[in-house]
């Protein structure tokens, strides 16, 4: 079923809607929870929980993607569950990926309005724009989705030292893009 189908069902309020979801990007929202949180149990309540807020956003916004709609959702939910469980347990594929980024978006934490928020986000946007496509994604793949450096190498067929290499290029690259965008690092 295509994507503006299942928002319609969202729509209509039918409960069809969370099947053909699952049904169609379950493993897509199983990706990114499991690499954010690494455990089954806490992957499945997070999956669950990206299905009630699409049936409660979808009826006040309509999607223009339906599926970087329920991955935002998704990331967002496993990063929050993420955050309470992890006093003292510790995802080290995600600590380290966010770590990462750290010193090119650590500015993020102290930003309080909506503005500023959505200003450094049109900002990642547009660099990741002018990016070469298989960079782009390999930075997508590492900082979106949470993906480890050997599962990236899986996909593209580089070494990890290449990867480790393209990636600590784009975050120099970022950074210098963020300053010269004005935004405080």
């Amino acid at each position: 079923m295509d994507d503006e189908k299942i928002v319609s069902l969202y729509w209509e309020r039918d409960e069809q809607a969370i099947a053909e979801t699952a049904s169609k990007y379950g493993k897509l929202c199983n990706h990114i929870a499991n690499n954010i949180l690494s455990n089954h149990e806490d992957c499945e309540e997070c999956i669950n929980d990206t299905y009630l807020a699409l049936w409660n956003s979808i009826p006040s916004q309509h999607p223009n993607r339906f599926s970087v709609f329920l991955s935002r959702i998704t990331r967002n939910l496993a990063l929050k569950k993420y955050d309470y469980i992890s006093a003292a347990k510790r995802n080290p594929s995600a600590v380290t990926s966010l770590e990462e980024l750290g010193d090119c978006i650590s500015g993020t934490d102290t930003v309080e309005s909506e503005m500023e928020k959505k200003h450094i986000e049109h900002a990642i946007s547009q660099f990741l724009q002018q990016q070469e496509e298989e960079k782009r994604n390999i930075f997508i793949r590492r900082y979106w989705y949470f993906d480890s450096i050997q599962t990236i190498c899986r996909h593209t067929g580089f070494s990890q030292s290449k990867v480790k290499s393209m990636l600590y290029e784009m975050r120099c690259k970022l950074r210098k893009y963020l300053e010269k965008e004005g935004i405080e690092i």
